[in-house]
């Protein structure tokens, strides 16, 4: 018999191998993967968010975290091909043209898999032919995009621009974040939203998509 509760304590201390066993488990006595993710992943989720915001934990915490969430969730993707309803929305996120840097985007895109969102993750040095291409294909609510670079950052408008220039225009919602990326520049290239950190931008991605 499944304790779903262990699952939720697994993930919230990063216990991968844990998270995955119970998660089998509940799989195989028919709990559904929409009970598992709302009522135990995602409130796991977004207690460690919330515990990073109040500087209780840190970065390998919630990569920790994630990390195990991403082993529960594999075990359940298969069960939910075609299930539009199991997911809050779909964002496209990768790290701009010209930028290799990954772990900040990644983390992010965790969350967002954590937290109920199907994510399409383009990975680094991203095209704005493929942040528009891939959001037609997947009928994306958000894309979302990382630079950590001041030299890559500009790219972003570059993004905006392609964007509002193509058949997406005011279909899709763009958020964006980094290290050099602040409000004031985000406002400037005329992207939605910026956030800070993981927990802000599932938050603000939630907002977007409600707002929609």
């Amino acid at each position: 018999m499944s304790n779903l509760n262990e699952l939720y304590d697994a993930i919230l201390v990063g216990k991968l191998e844990d998270a995955v066993k119970v998660t089998k488990i509940a799989v195989e006595e028919g709990v559904t993967p929409h009970e598992i993710i709302n009522q135990y992943m995602i409130k796991a989720m977004e207690e460690i968010g919330s515990r990073f915001e109040a500087g209780k934990v840190f970065v390998p915490n919630l990569l920790m975290s994630a990390r195990a969430m991403r082993g529960a969730l594999d075990v359940l993707k298969p069960l939910m091909q075609g299930q539009v309803d199991s997911y809050i929305g779909k964002i496209v996120i990768g790290t701009v043209k010209g930028d290799l840097h990954d772990i900040g985007k990644n983390l992010v895109a965790s969350m967002f898999e954590g937290c109920g969102f199907e994510v399409i993750n383009l990975g680094v040095d991203v095209s704005s032919d493929k942040f528009i291409s891939a959001a037609l294909e997947n009928k994306a609510d958000i894309i979302c995009m990382s630079a950590l670079l001041t030299t890559t950052m500009n790219y972003m408008k570059e993004v905006v621009a392609a964007v509002e220039a193509s058949e997406l225009k005011g279909k899709v919602k763009i958020m964006v974040g980094g290290a050099p990326v602040n409000d004031a520049f985000a406002k400037a290239i005329g992207a939605d939203a910026y956030t800070s950190n993981a927990n802000a931008a599932v938050v603000m991605a939630k907002k977007l998509i409600a707002a929609n």
